[in-house]
């Protein structure tokens, strides 16, 4: 099929959900969203539908929250969110007018910042006072938040609130997009990283990440283990094979692929693909490890498997998650930051936020009252 073709396709699916022609510039992002990788999913045929629903309404003008979430899991479809998606969505969204406070029970006032964060212990990294814009389009705020050292911080909020983007912030991945622009502070053990002079190369090293959607190389799952670690040093063959094994068994995968280590990595099941990308990550021995959804796409018993493993890995490493399921954030984590629309509204223990939040606001997205 030629890229006209599909072109032409998009537009018709577009068309045939019947809104109203005062959204054309939606239409368009729309457009150029579903054509990044050439098809339209049943998934993305739902999204529209959600969107039809959502902006038919002439008389009444859709929250930009609201529209970036849809967007933004359109994006996602394919398992990632493209950089080029990314920049449509932002731009689109800098194209709505300013929302205001019209539904005072869910638009508290959110700080611009929370500045009385304690943690009780040391902590491996901070984030003070981040602003992040892409373009002219701002999505961070004056965030501030500390991350304890060996412990589990989550962060939750609904979709487009911010909080995959301030993840990816913590190994600088977000510098890869040409109009993102960060200003504030990010310390990894007292070390400011946000410097130009600052060794990209050992950053991500230092601060490991593992995706939504496991990604493991085209290669054996030895290699996959191997790869980073050939990279960054130049051990012997018996010492790879001791930290391959190593790492294997910290994922808790080994007992399942120690006969099988030259087999691909992309053979196995789901959830052993997403334990085999954190051996590999813990494989060049990271001083912490973030996670974007590590679950998301998995089913429940590799899920409880991925936790489980988080709770070891906090013994050695510092974890940093962002999750949408309540319960696994109850379940896994120790520290808790809430983001809406790009600020940090509440950071506090995990059995604070969800027995006894500070916050109204808090209070009714815990509690699925909205997001």
């Amino acid at each position: 099929m030629t890229k006209k073709q599909e072109s032409t396709e998009d537009e018709e699916v577009i068309e045939e959900t019947g809104v109203s022609d005062t959204h054309e510039s939606l239409f368009e992002a729309l457009r150029e969203i579903m054509a990044a990788d050439g098809k339209i999913s049943t998934d993305e045929e739902q999204l529209l539908a959600q969107l039809k629903e959502l902006v038919s309404d002439d008389s009444k003008q859709p929250k930009k929250s609201q529209i970036r979430s849809i967007l933004t899991a359109m994006s996602k479809v394919d398992g990632k969110a493209d950089f080029e998606e990314s920049t449509i969505i932002n731009e689109y969204l800098q194209s709505l007018p300013d929302e205001h406070s019209e539904d005072s029970d869910i638009h508290e006032e959110i700080p611009d910042s929370t500045r009385d964060l304690e943690i009780d212990g040391d902590a491996h990294m901070w984030i003070r006072d981040l602003d992040l814009h892409y373009g002219n389009a701002q999505a961070i705020y004056n965030v501030s938040i500390p991350f304890k050292r060996n412990s589990v911080t989550a962060l939750i909020g609904p979709s487009g609130c911010g909080k995959s983007t301030l993840l990816r912030c913590l190994n600088r991945m977000n510098d890869l997009i040409p109009i993102c622009k960060i200003d504030g502070s990010i310390e990894l053990d007292g070390e400011e990283i946000m410097g130009r002079g600052a060794d990209l190369v050992t950053i991500r090293r230092r601060v490991g990440m593992v995706f939504q959607k496991p990604n493991p190389f085209p290669k054996s799952i030895y290699d996959n283990v191997a790869y980073g670690v050939r990279l960054h040093y130049t051990p012997s063959r018996r010492e790879l094979d001791k930290i391959v094994e190593e790492s294997l068994r910290r994922a808790a995968i080994w007992d399942e692929v120690n006969d099988r280590l030259h087999e691909l990595g992309t053979s196995l099941s789901g959830g052993q693909q997403q334990r085999l990308c954190i051996a590999r990550t813990i494989a060049v021995e990271p001083e912490v490890i973030l996670m974007d959804e590590p679950c998301s796409a998995l089913d429940p018993i590799a899920t409880a498997k991925i936790e489980e493993l988080i709770l070891e890995l906090k013994k050695h490493f510092t974890v940093v998650i962002v999750t949408h399921s309540m319960s696994q954030a109850q379940r896994v984590s120790d520290y808790t930051g809430f983001m809406y629309l790009g600020r940090l509204v509440e950071f506090d223990k995990t059995s604070k936020i969800f027995g006894d939040p500070s916050k109204e606001l808090t209070a009714r997205y815990i509690s699925g009252r909205f997001g």
